[in-house]
C-alpha cells in the first residue's frame, strides 16, 4: 500500500495580490488529507473519499476508455476527479499505464466546509502519487496562485511569491511570542475561492503600490514582537485589501464592537478569520453564534 499526505493551509498575508507577485506569508495547518492506494483483482479504480467523521462522501468506480478514465456516475465531483487524474496521466504517461485494479481512499482531517484545502491537498497527493509537478497539475485543473500547494508539502511557515508565474517558496520562522493571543474563528460559511479570484481579476486597476505595501507588512509581521504592533499591521492589511476588492473588512461588517483585530484569510467572505486580542475571545464569538474557535497552537503546524 502507498500512502501520501498533504497539509492544509492558511494564507495570512497578500490574499488576492499574491496572484500579482506580492510576497505572502502562509502557514501549513495541523489538519490535512491523506491518500492511500492498494491494488486489487478487479479492473478499474474504486475511489472512496472519507470526511473527518470517517463518513464516505464520495464513492465511485472509475474505468478506462482508451487510456482515459471515466466515472461510472457523472456529477460535478466525479468529473472533477477524473479531470485531475487524466491531466496527471497527460503529464506522466506512465501513471496508471498498466490499468491495474486499484482501491484508492482519501481521508480528510478537517470538515469539508473549513476551507483548509480539500482541493489543494488532493491535488498535491495525486501529484506525488503520479510523480508530476503539483504546481503544473494545479495550473491545468483548479488554477490559483499555488501557495496552498506549497503549504501542502512544507512543515513550517513559508513566504510565497510568484515570479513570472514561477513559485518562490522560502521556509521562515513565524511563531510570535504572543501566539497564545492568536485564534482562528470559522464564519460558518464556505467561500468559493475560484469565485473570489474571478471577482478580484475583474478589477483591472494598478496594484503596484498596494503590492509594495503588502510586501512591507509581510516582512514586518515576520519580525513583530508586540501584540499591539501586530494588530496595527493586520488592520492596515485589511484596509488595503478592502480597497482592492471593494468589500468591507470583516470586523467592520460583523464585529465592529470587538476589542482586537480580525483578519480575513484567503478568499474574503467565508472560511476562517484570524483573531488577535489581549483577552481570550472565545466567549465573545460564541455569543455571536460562532462556535468553531481554534487557538494558534491547535491550528498551526
Amino acid at each position: 500500500m502507498e500512502t501520501f499526505y498533504s497539509n492544509g493551509k492558511l494564507l495570512i498575508t497578500a490574499e488576492y495580490l499574491v496572484l500579482n507577485g506580492a510576497k505572502a506569508l502562509a502557514l501549513p495547518t495541523k489538519f490535512g488529507q491523506s491518500l492511500t492506494v492498494e491494488t486489487h483483482a478487479d479492473a478499474g479504480i474504486h475511489w472512496q473519499s472519507f470526511n473527518s467523521e470517517n463518513e464516505v462522501w464520495l464513492d465511485t468506480q472509475l474505468s478506462y476508455n482508451k487510456q482515459t478514465l471515466v466515472p461510472d456516475i457523472e456529477n460535478d465531483l466525479t468529473l472533477r476527479l477524473v479531470s485531475i487524474l487524466n491531466v496527471a496521466k497527460q503529464l506522466n504517461p506512465d501513471f496508471l499505464k498498466q490499468e491495474k485494479g486499484l482501491n484508492v481512499k482519501t481521508y480528510l482531517d478537517f470538515p469539508t466546509n473549513w476551507g483548509l484545502g480539500t482541493s489543494s491537498t488532493l491535488i498535491n497527493n495525486i501529484a506525488n502519487w503520479a510523480a508530476v509537478n503539483p504546481y503544473k497539475l494545479l495550473e491545468l485543473t483548479f488554477g490559483g496562485s499555488g501557495y496552498d500547494i506549497a503549504c501542502a508539502s512544507n512543515n513550517t511557515p513559508i513566504t510565497y511569491t510568484l515570479d513570472k508565474k514561477s513559485p518562490i517558496v522560502k521556509p521562515v520562522i513565524f511563531k510570535p511570542e504572543f501566539s497564545n493571543h492568536i485564534y482562528f474563528v470559522h464564519l460558518n460559511m464556505k467561500q468559493n475561492s475560484r469565485e473570489g479570484i474571478a471577482h478580484y481579476k475583474s478589477n483591472p486597476s494598478d496594484k503596484s503600490e498596494a503590492i509594495k505595501a503588502i510586501n512591507t507588512i509581510t516582512e514586518d509581521l515576520l519580525h513583530c514582537t508586540d501584540l499591539n504592533a501586530f494588530n496595527t499591521l493586520v488592520d492596515a492589511h485589511e484596509a488595503i485589501i478592502a480597497d482592492i476588492v471593494n468589500l468591507n473588512p470583516v470586523k467592520a461588517s460583523l464585529f465592529s464592537d470587538f476589542s482586537g483585530s480580525i483578519k480575513s484569510l484567503g478568499a474574503w467572505g467565508g472560511d476562517f478569520v484570524m483573531v488577535s486580542s489581549a483577552e481570550n475571545p472565545t466567549d465573545y464569538f460564541k455569543q455571536k453564534g460562532y462556535h468553531t474557535i481554534l487557538s494558534y497552537q491547535d491550528m498551526i503546524l
